[in-house]
């Protein structure tokens, strides 16, 4: 009986020592949170328009910095207060306060979204109904946001620093879906330039390889498993996908002028790009250049992701064009209410951003070389990740 105790406790010990700490779920969710809610909101002011503070993607939104604010105040309070020496020699201390690096980062962009809303709400009654993603409380918005999913990184690596055998496996998983959300914060940024109608010009191509190079590289320096970029690039598929089937299942129209388009249900966002395929073809060389140095590995990087972006992109930006995507597969024929009919957008025309081929082509060449320059400050990133301990 004492032999069969013993083994039932040890395996309870084990269980229990195999378990995501409970504050890295709860600011995953928050992150998650974040996302769908600004998704959902972007789809509102393009459906309905500017609508009161208190609707349900800005509280979506919000909640990412009341979880990620409390749930790492509470474990920084706790460890600077409590008796735990554990939670004490698994923290730093800042301001005489004790805790995970990534809880004090969390907990600042959590204070920064919350001043956010107030601050928001201010500049819309004092400047009127803007549909501009970058004012100044969007963008301290947007600062708070990826600062929590960076502190949310910080808090998964310093807990995979020290995981072994089943632990280290989820953690890993986690790592990967929440980087998602990291890869794709240069989407949102320059998402004015990444709709279809851009798509034929090196602008776009420049754009996407600016944040998209960086944090490949960041994540190929962090996870050792070869095909965790294509994992985080069908992470971003899957769920775009999901959104692009699902808003337009719910019933929305414009409450603002002039309306331009006839809008009857939830604008979704366009069909994702194909940065699956050059995160495969990425992961798929990864053997033979990984061995390089940090400035031939991005020297490969930025080519390899430029070129297969393009082969895959540009004729696939002709079919999105094309009437054959107006269906609800592909949704091209959803337009925000705001837009006139005379755009290049809802003509089906590309908008020609560069004057010539010369300019054309020199962008192109600077997305390669910018490309290489932001994949080996992306290494550095990755390379400072991995040395976070507590």
């Amino acid at each position: 009986m004492a032999q069969s105790a013993a083994i039932t406790w040890a395996d309870h010990t084990a269980e229990r020592a195999a378990s995501v700490p409970w504050y890295i779920i709860t600011c995953v969710i928050a992150i998650t949170s974040a996302s769908v809610g600004g998704i959902w909101d972007i789809s509102w002011h393009k459906s309905i328009g500017r609508d009161t503070f208190w609707t349900a993607p800005h509280m979506l939104i919000q909640l990412c910095g009341i979880l990620a604010g409390i749930s790492c105040g509470y474990l920084i309070l706790s460890s600077t207060f409590g008796r735990s020496a554990a939670a004490r020699a698994g923290s730093v201390k800042i301001w005489g306060f004790r805790g995970p690096l990534g809880a004090f980062v969390c907990a600042w962009g959590g204070v920064a979204m919350v001043v956010s809303a107030p601050f928001d709400n201010w500049w819309h009654g004092a400047y009127g109904l803007d549909v501009k993603v970058l004012s100044p409380p969007h963008v301290l918005l947007i600062v708070g946001i990826l600062v929590i999913r960076v502190g949310v990184l910080l808090l998964i690596m310093g807990q995979l620093s020290h995981a072994v055998g089943s632990l280290r496996i989820k953690l890993h998983g986690i790592m990967l879906y929440t980087y998602t959300f990291l890869l794709v914060t240069s989407f949102g940024i320059f998402q004015e330039y990444l709709i279809r109608n851009y798509m034929h010009s090196a602008l776009f191509y420049l754009l996407m390889t600016l944040g998209t190079c960086f944090f490949l590289a960041g994540l190929y320096r962090m996870s050792d498993y070869r095909w965790s970029g294509t994992i985080v690039a069908g992470f971003y598929t899957v769920m775009n996908l999901l959104y692009l089937w699902i808003l337009p299942l719910f019933p929305a129209e414009p409450k603002l002028g002039p309306v331009y388009q006839n809008v009857t249900h939830f604008v979704p966002p366009d069909f994702p790009i194909f940065i699956i395929v050059p995160a495969f073809l990425l992961d798929l060389t990864r053997p033979y250049w990984e061995r390089w140095s940090y400035w031939a590995r991005a020297a490969a990087i930025a080519p390899i992701f430029v070129i297969s972006l393009a082969v895959v992109q540009w004729p696939f930006a002709d079919f999105l064009m094309s009437p054959a995507a107006h269906g609800r597969l592909f949704g091209a024929a959803n337009y925000p209410f705001f837009v006139p009919s005379d755009t290049d957008w809802v003509r089906n025309v590309f908008t020609q951003m560069e004057s010539g081929a010369r300019q054309f082509w020199t962008r192109m060449a600077m997305a390669v070389v910018l490309g290489a320059v932001m994949a080996r400050a992306g290494f550095g990133f990755g390379a400072w990740m991995r040395k976070v301990r507590r």
